[in-house]
Order: structure tokens, then sequence, then C-alpha cells
């Protein structure tokens, strides 16, 4: 790989060498290295662009990377990705995108996750997303993650979105049985004309469920952005969704919930929160020696951290 691309994969995956455990790499549309062990396997679909990771039963502390990076200026696609976890199996996924983009085409990259998680499995999953480029050309992203848990199995998502990226429409969706939880931390910053969707999704279907989705944002410049959160209780449930957002210059920011209970005891709170940085933080970082844009910078970096 070049220095371009090995920057990309540090951005997006804190990739510095060849990682540690299992790991697919995807370059410009192909296999750039894989490795499995004992426990997973990574199996190239034949059907569709994408591959199978299978992680065994009871698997613990182990991790897998799957970054995919993008150099070639104008190159599309769409990746499909499903991941089948054993039962009482505990692990780290770390995916994400990083674009290179110097030319005058738009370059996308559609990532199609899908997650079948068993019984009493706890999955944490980190997903970034980047994009640079001195080209005229769009960076495009466009990620969905459909995670099905069963009984008593555990989601974790970090995904984050702080640069580079022109557009991108971001569907989460969770499909929950007894006892199941699914949390989701999504953090994006958006500036120039960029635009950005989030679409969350959940069913509680199973008695005891829950689910946590918090989104943080900041939205500078002439940009926008859209959230949308909806959760149906579906059965004996907790769930909260939470959308707060920074909005600077001439930004445009929204937020739509959809709470449905189809159960007397199906709990359901949605808050939201869109506003510019208060005059009194600036003003007390200012009387430190900050600029005025210095301080603005502390306290954005402060609220996506």
């Amino acid at each position: 790989m070049d220095a371009i691309e090995k920057n990309l994969l540090e951005q997006v995956a804190d990739i510095h060498g060849v990682p540690e455990g299992a790991y697919n790499i995807r370059a410009n549309g192909k296999s750039a290295g894989r490795n499995v062990t004992a426990n997973i396997d990574i199996v190239t679909k034949e059907d569709k662009p994408g591959i199978d990771i299978f992680i065994k039963a009871g698997t613990k502390n182990e991790s897998v990377h799957i970054p995919v990076i993008l150099s070639q200026a104008g190159l599309q696609e769409s990746v499909y990705n499903d991941f089948h976890i054993g039962e009482d199996a505990d692990v780290t996924i770390v995916a994400g995108c990083g674009i290179h983009n110097c030319g005058v085409d738009t370059t996308q990259h559609d990532g199609i996750h899908t997650f079948y998680i068993g019984k009493n499995a706890n999955v944490r999953y980190i997903e970034k997303h980047y994009g640079e480029g001195d080209g005229k050309g769009q960076n495009v992203m466009n990620p969905t993650t459909l995670v099905n848990l069963e009984e008593n199995a555990s989601f974790e998502m970090e995904s984050t979105q702080i640069k580079g990226i022109d557009s991108t429409d971001r569907v989460t969706k969770g499909v929950l049985k007894d006892g199941a939880s699914l949390v989701v931390r999504e953090k994006i910053m958006t500036h120039g004309t960029q635009f950005a969707k989030t679409n969350f999704e959940v069913e509680l279907n199973g008695v005891d469920t829950k689910t946590n989705i918090i989104s943080r944002s900041v939205a500078k410049e002439h940009s926008s952005q859209t959230f949308l959160s909806k959760m149906i209780g579906n059965n004996q449930c907790t769930g909260h969704s939470e959308c707060d957002a920074i909005i600077m210059d001439r930004a445009s920011v929204s937020a739509i919930p959809e709470l449905t209970a189809n159960h007397v005891d199906a709990s359901l709170i949605h808050e939201a929160a869109i506003g510019k940085i208060a005059g009194e933080q600036l003003t007390k970082l200012m009387t430190l020696g900050l600029t005025e844009k210095e301080a603005e910078e502390q306290i954005v970096n402060g609220f996506l951290k």
C-alpha cells in the first residue's frame, strides 16, 4: 500500500501495520489482505460483493477488522457483509471506510452490514467514516446496519463521521428478542454544503428488551442534518432516543422522533436539543487567552468527545 492508503487505514481503523487477529482489508474494490483465526472465519461471497464473517460460539476477547478504503476517484460500489456470531461469544468488530478523492467524479461506498447475533452473545461494533482529497468530486457514504438479536444478546455500536463526507444516508435497524439490548452512540460533524441523514428504527419485540440511541452532532456553515428515530415497543421494554446538536453559521438541523407503544408496559422516551454554542462558554474560554475561533473549536471537540 502507498502512503495515502496507509493513512486512510489509520484514520478509519487505527491500523498502523498488520492488525492482530482476524481481518479483511478491501481497497479500491478488491481484497488487499485477509487473516482468519481458529475461532473467526472470513469467506468471500460468490453471488455479490462482500464477505461472510463466522464467529464460533463461546469466542472470547477476540477482534476482527474489516476496513474499506477508496483512493481511486470515481469508484462506486455496494458491498454486503454478513456477520454470524455464535452463542455466548464476546467480540469486537472494527469497520469503517476512508475515501481519498482527488478527481472530479463522485466516489461512493455503500456498505450493507447484517448481524445475526446468537443467544447471550456480546458484540462491540466500531465504525468510522472519513474523507479527504483536493479534487472537486464528492465523497459519498451510505452505511446500512441491520442487527438481529437473539435472547439476552447485546450489541453496542460506536459510529463516527467527523470529516470529509459530502453526503451520507445512514440507516440502522434493530430487531430484539427477549432480554436483548441495543446501544448506539453516534457522532457527526458537517461543514460547507455537506448533508447527513441518520435513520434509526428499533423493534422491541421481546420481554425486557432495551435500547438507548444517542446522537451528537455539529453542523457548520451551510451544511444540513436530519435525524430520524423510530422505536416500536411490542412488549414490556424500555427505549430511549436522544438527539443533541450544535448549530453554527447558516446550517440546518432537524430531529424527527416516532414512538409507537403496542404494549401497556412499553416505556419509550425521545429527547432532542438543538442550539448554538452558549455565549458564556465562549466568554469563559476567551478570558483564558483563546481567540473566539479557538474557543469554538475547544467546545466542539469536547462536545463530540
